[in-house]
């Protein structure tokens, strides 16, 4: 069955994600970041020998000399391996197929008698090539136990894009004209496609529009198509509001050097979006709210008509200035030919009539007039040839619809990460690998819909450090005796009060695939007695059993406390996941801002 998604229904859900941004009542979108452990390769392993792995020690599959697969040893979790220095006969991309026999050796394959396993799924991942997210439901629910802090996404973060082109004769000194029947030739047959001037075969894909250097944006109408030029003209004259040939009634600007370019105005970018939604690709669409696109809006026409195209200039006309009226079935169109030498050597739209969804330029014998009243008729010889074209408009003329006919099909959001902004809700003591956006998140604590601008998706203690105890460092392992065994976690932030040495808020995750206790995730207790103590550092202290924030005392760095601790504010595996991007690592710092702009393509 022959079908096809069209760019209008992705356009439609950009615009949907925009307006959802806005609506009452509102669909809550935030955005994410994430992943503050570094990429490394993982494996799963199971039916594991009574031997343990050993960091530092070498895993291979098959033969050692010989093997597609080696690896060494940098994490050992309950049922999984963390590797680094992937080894193989095709390189970082090597695999170890599921269920092989996983073999350990600690001097380079002479004894092979340490810990064995069978393997199960294996993901490569290193901080220069992060893994490429993964679509199911066990990844959704490992994304959350790795979510740093979450920012919510509100319309003046974000915006509809298009692909950036400047003006700029040397960089882009042609452009392709609007028109409404570009396309591909079918797989399946039953046409031939019709390209655009620069070779490609859709409007979404042609370089149809410009931004001068006033920021001001312009679509090409005509580009000097005409027999001597099938293709067009490259342009010489930048179009702009402000110039003497610019039509503020229409909105059209004539080049007058060349005489051959036509441009629409279609709105002007402001300055706040300027800053936040130009990138060196992407310029942005501004929203239906900002006054020179609705300027603009307010000067449609539908149906109206800007260009006439000479298809074939002929001959045996009779020389002069000659109008003849638009057929189809709008009213009101009439066209102005220039004829010379017998053959038609310039088109244009005199009256652009309304209403029109079909056109047609009859030049036989009763159609050509000398007056563009179209009162007296001029003689049009019988053996006389010649062909216009009418450009139709978009549906509901140039100017209703920017995203629809400049192919909005791209969102960019803007997030600006200040410092520890949240009331520290986004530490700056780590760095994060991963950037998301998640639909209609709850809260832990409530269940309620999440609305804040910013929340914490860590979970923290209040600790008291004890005496000659040091500090607490980022990705260290903590573990803590709690009832019926040890719970582990990974330090993300480790914050002191102020003015104190002792006393402070350290901040972690906890994932099911490392920081298990004999299949359990367990919880840190508020047990003013069993230290919370780090792996790599000196660092040792107990839970500060009585602090409760609430009342009179306020959160402390974005976190609500009960008896000294606080579980992460977005609840787990709530919402939607509807986009996650995993990156090389980017560093935070205490005098630092980070400007994120993330573009989702529909």
């Amino acid at each position: 069955m022959a079908a096809i998604i069209s760019d209008k229904f992705r356009i439609f859900n950009a615009k949907q994600f925009l307006e959802s941004l806005s609506e009452t009542p509102s669909t809550n979108m935030y955005f994410f970041v994430g992943r503050p452990q570094p990429w490394k390769a993982y494996l799963e392993v199971y039916s594991k020998s009574s031997t343990n792995f050993t960091v530092g020690n070498e895993v291979f599959v098959g033969t050692y000399g010989s093997t597609a697969f080696r690896a060494t040893v940098s994490a050992v979790y309950d049922g999984a391996l963390l590797l680094t220095d992937v080894f193989g006969s095709n390189g970082i991309n090597s695999v170890p197929p599921t269920g092989s026999t996983l073999l350990e050796t600690a001097d380079g394959g002479s004894n092979t008698t340490l810990a064995t396993a069978t393997t199960g799924v294996y993901r490569y991942g290193t901080e220069d090539i992060p893994p490429l997210p993964l679509d199911n439901q066990r990844e959704k629910m490992s994304l959350y136990d790795e979510i740093i802090a979450a920012k919510r996404i509100t319309t003046d973060l974000a915006r509809t894009v298009i692909r950036r082109y400047n003006w700029d004769v040397v960089a882009n000194p042609f452009f392709d004209m609007w028109k409404p029947d570009y396309s591909a030739t079918p797989a399946g047959g039953g046409q031939v496609g019709k390209q655009t001037a620069t070779n490609v075969s859709a409007i979404a894909d042609a370089k149809f529009y410009v931004m001068n250097t006033n920021y001001e944006v312009f679509k090409c109408l005509y580009n000097g198509q005409s027999p001597a030029n099938p293709n067009g003209v490259n342009a010489s004259e930048e179009p702009s509001t402000s110039g003497g040939n610019y039509n503020s009634s229409t909105g059209i600007y004539t080049e007058t050097t060349g005489g051959l370019y036509i441009w629409k105005y279609v709105y002007t970018i402001p300055t706040d979006d300027v800053l936040k939604f130009l990138s060196s690709d992407f310029m942005p669409i501004v929203l239906a709210s900002e006054s020179t696109r609705q300027a603009v809006e307010a000067l449609v026409v539908d149906g109206s008509l800007d260009v006439a195209v000479i298809e074939d200039a002929g001959s045996n006309f009779t020389d002069g200035t000659v109008y003849t009226s638009v057929k189809g079935d709008g009213t009101g169109g009439v066209v102005e030919l220039t004829i010379s030498g017998g053959a038609i050597t310039a088109a244009s739209v005199w009256s652009r009539g309304s209403g029109y969804s079909y056109a047609n330029v009859l030049l036989g014998n009763g159609n050509l007039f000398s007056d563009s009243a179209l009162t007296s008729a001029v003689a049009t010889p019988a053996n006389a040839t010649g062909a216009i074209e009418i450009v139709l408009p978009p549906q509901g003329g140039h100017g209703s619809d920017m995203e629809l006919e400049l192919n909005g099909k791209r969102v960019m959001t803007n997030i600006r990460l200040t410092y520890a902004e949240g009331s520290g809700d986004f530490p700056v003591d780590n760095d994060f690998r991963r950037i998301g956006i998640i639909k209609d998140p709850l809260l832990t604590a409530t269940n309620a819909a999440a609305t804040e601008s910013t929340y914490s998706g860590l979970k923290a203690i209040k600790v008291n450090l004890n005496g000659g105890s040091g500090d607490y460092v980022p990705d260290e392992r903590i573990t803590q005796t709690v009832t019926g065994g040890t719970a582990y976690g990974t330090v993300v932030s480790w914050v002191l009060d102020s003015g104190s040495t002792t006393s402070g808020v350290l901040k972690y995750i906890q994932t099911n695939d490392a920081h298990t206790d004999q299949g359990i995730v367990r919880d840190f207790e508020s047990n003013g007695s069993n230290a919370v103590s780090g792996g790599q550092s000196s660092a040792a202290g107990v839970v500060d059993t009585a602090y409760n924030t609430g009342g009179a005392v306020l959160p402390l760095l974005g976190h609500t406390f009960t008896s000294g601790l606080s579980p992460s504010e977005i609840k787990n595996n709530s919402g939607d996941v509807i986009y996650v991007e995993n990156r090389r690592l980017i560093t935070r710092a205490p005098d630092q801002i980070e400007d994120i702009k993330l573009v989702i393509e529909f």
